[in-house]
């Protein structure tokens, strides 16, 4: 078997600690190698807890012997610390959205290209076996006709989270610039692009480019709910729900009806590391199919399906060109729901 690739995590906070760095321990395809984070605290600490250097300096961290880096950080920082990975030679994991703008993420694309590196953003939903399933039989629907997404996620995850997380690192301050930055300003941006990234690459990953879209949100206090209908590439129509927060349990799933079946999925609170519930309906041979997949730690699976793409010379999933399209919807989205629900093009 080959060596496995070497990695260096930058950002050591709750996404690395709750994810990245716990899936890493779970495969053989690649090994951590050494951290950075601007706050000494968390790299010091989240490197002497996996037996891994402390890189003091992001420089430091990209002159090391690793292939590549996977960037856990919040996504105003994916720009800067992408292009740097990409301009000192390494392939790049990013956390969801590839960027805070279009414009940002067509050039780490671009960039990409030119520099001939893997460039994957962290939409690990896509590695949910029972995803992969789903989409593995989307060619024998035919065309897209319906699709529906529901995503709603609800207040009360910190019990959740003390139950599936390890125990976490903290720096107070970190912790303290972070939730102020969320709170202020525009919080509903904030959420439409956090979430957003995962509805609307689920969106493209099955159904294509939406050709245009109409989004209505609503809030009360601190809940916030967006409604859209998109044009379908096909021809046909979707629609999405996104709710942030619901005071209820996890719901999370698609509807999609093609010309020859349709395909129904139920996904879980990802931390549950738990494989959707999936049919697919095949009209011609008149019979529903459902998966029960064995391995299904998606965080991890998203890592390995990365070292397939470094290995190969690409094909990352999602594509950087997928990576744009999901900004570019949740740009569009943020501009129609601003405007009452107004039709913007794609």
């Amino acid at each position: 078997m080959a060596s496995p690739l070497r990695i260096g995590m930058i950002g050591c906070g709750r996404i690395a600690q709750a994810a990245h760095l716990p899936a890493l321990e779970k495969t053989d395809r690649l090994t951590l190698v050494s951290v950075h984070d601007p706050s000494q605290l968390l790299s010091s600490r989240v490197a002497q807890r996996y037996g891994v250097s402390s890189s003091a300096t992001l420089r430091e961290l990209l002159a090391a012997d690793i292939d590549a880096v996977v960037i856990a950080t919040p996504d105003r920082f994916h720009h800067a610390l992408a292009s740097a990975a990409l301009d000192a030679g390494k392939h790049v994991l990013v956390e969801k959205p590839l960027a805070a703008t279009s414009a940002e993420a067509e050039e780490l694309a671009e960039l990409a290209t030119k520099r001939d590196l893997r460039l994957q953003t962290g939409a690990m939903k896509r590695h949910d076996p029972g995803i992969v399933f789903a989409h593995e039989h989307l060619p024998r629907l035919g065309q897209a006709v319906s699709y529906h997404s529901v995503y709603r996620v609800p207040a009360q995850r910190a019990p959740i989270e003390a139950t599936l997380f390890p125990e976490m690192i903290v720096d107070d301050d970190v912790r303290k610039v972070e939730n102020t930055f969320k709170a202020s300003g525009n919080r509903a941006g904030y959420l439409l692009a956090t979430h957003g990234a995962h509805v609307f690459d689920t969106m493209i990953h099955f159904v294509g480019l939406p050709r245009w879209i109409r989004v209505h949100g609503f809030q009360v206090g601190e809940d916030f709910t967006w409604h859209g209908v998109v044009g379908l590439p096909s021809g046909g129509v979707g629609s999405f729900e996104m709710t942030v927060d619901v005071h209820g349990d996890w719901s999370e799933g698609l509807e999609l009806c093609g010309e020859h079946g349709f395909i129904r999925t139920t996904t879980f609170q990802p931390f549950w590391k738990r494989a959707s519930e999936v049919e697919v309906y095949l009209e011609d041979e008149n019979r529903s199919l459902s998966p029960h997949p064995a391995d299904t730690n998606a965080f991890k699976l998203q890592l390995e399906a990365f070292a397939e793409a470094i290995t190969a010379g690409g094909g990352e999933s999602p594509s950087p060109a997928d990576g744009v399209a999901v900004v570019r919807i949740i740009e569009a989205a943020t501009r129609s729901a601003a405007a009452d629900g107004d039709r913007v093009v794609l």
